[in-house]
């Protein structure tokens, strides 16, 4: 003796379909794939975009470009590691060194000319050598170059918003957060 209304299957379908989706369902959208592409919390984020809103130029823009210059996307797009997550896991763990220092911060912000190299132990070069064989097919980036004669990679410039293969409207993002904060 169930007492809430069965509703047919057909009904539930055309009732979602029907429905207009929201400004802020849309806006919400953005800032979730951007925060998921990254893997960075919530509040990561908001502190990112307030930093970009200080900056000069375009908000979304300098957002997008504080986001690309984080020491665990460095470190994805030159291939030394497959995924983001698993950058942020070699930072950790101390195999990556920044201009001769050991940086264990995945959201070590990388500025022009620094250059990211492997630790000297066997074991650092082994887990990435085995990433660089089989992850760096696909196009480094033009503000990056890395060297596999010296497994040396450098950061040439700050990128523009072009060369960001993300398919991402950013200005939906930060006026998400122009409501909050």
């Amino acid at each position: 003796t169930n007492k809430t209304p069965q509703l047919k299957s057909g009904s539930i379908n055309q009732s979602t379909s029907n429905k207009k989706i929201s400004q802020y369902r849309i806006r919400l959208e953005e800032k979730q794939k951007l925060r998921f592409h990254y893997g960075i919390t919530e509040r990561q984020l908001l502190n990112y975009v307030r930093i970009a809103r200080k900056a000069k130029g375009s908000t979304g823009e300098v957002l997008l470009q504080l986001l690309e210059m984080r020491l665990d996307n460095v470190i994805f797009r030159l291939g030394m590691a497959p995924t983001i997550p698993g950058a942020r896991q070699l930072v950790n763990h101390r195999h990556i060194l920044v201009n001769d220092c050991i940086v264990d911060i995945p959201s070590y912000r990388c500025k022009p000319q620094d250059f990211i190299t492997i630790k000297n132990q066997r074991k650092s070069e082994t887990i990435i050598n085995k990433n660089i064989e089989f992850y760096q097919k696909s196009k480094i980036p033009n503000h990056l170059t890395y060297s596999s004669l010296e497994k040396k990679g450098l950061v040439n410039q700050i990128l523009d918003r072009e060369s960001i293969g993300l398919k991402i409207n950013e200005l939906l993002v930060v006026e998400y957060y122009s409501r909050q904060a």
